[in-house]
């Protein structure tokens, strides 16, 4: 399964974030190109610890079995307009693409020095490193197709 942690696939995803464009339009949902950069930016940030968030109470009910099915094969995604919580969500009108696409390749990278065994999710609840990673792929995976890249 692919994850952020492996440097192979992070390098494929920073590639991917560069193909980018401001012209670019949504297969789905309502966010524009550069608000959805600003969205990934703003989760990496989160997944690095620099923001906490509070556990949702459907997370506590079904947050460790969704994971599991999430991260069940590699063919497994992210659905279509799936929820997110508020705090990640884009509303403001962004203008600057490639300084978010900086700003979000920039956190990509860190990811090279992640060290944390755990990781407590304001969804999923506790997961490991290798979830982690995997969830992050996912993640980046989901949003780079909904931009065709």
């Amino acid at each position: 399964m692919k994850s952020i942690f492996d440097p192979q696939t992070r390098n494929e995803v920073i590639s991917r974030v560069d193909r980018l464009q401001p012209g670019s339009t949504p297969v789905w949902g309502k966010m524009t190109v550069t608000q959805m950069v600003r969205h990934c930016t703003r989760c990496e940030e989160y997944y690095l610890g620099n923001a906490p968030v509070k556990r949702s109470f459907l997370g506590r009910l079904i947050g460790g079995m969704a994971i599991k099915g999430l991260l069940k094969s590699d063919s497994t995604v992210l659905g279509k307009n799936a929820p997110t919580n508020p705090v990640f969500r884009v509303a403001e009108d962004l203008q600057d693409l490639d300084a978010e696409k900086e700003k979000w390749k920039s956190a990509l990278s860190s990811y090279a020095s992640y060290d944390q065994p755990v990781f407590y999710h304001w969804f999923f609840g506790n997961l490991t490193r290798e979830q982690l990673g995997e969830f992050i792929y996912k993640h980046c995976d989901h949003h780079l197709r909904q931009f065709a890249c």
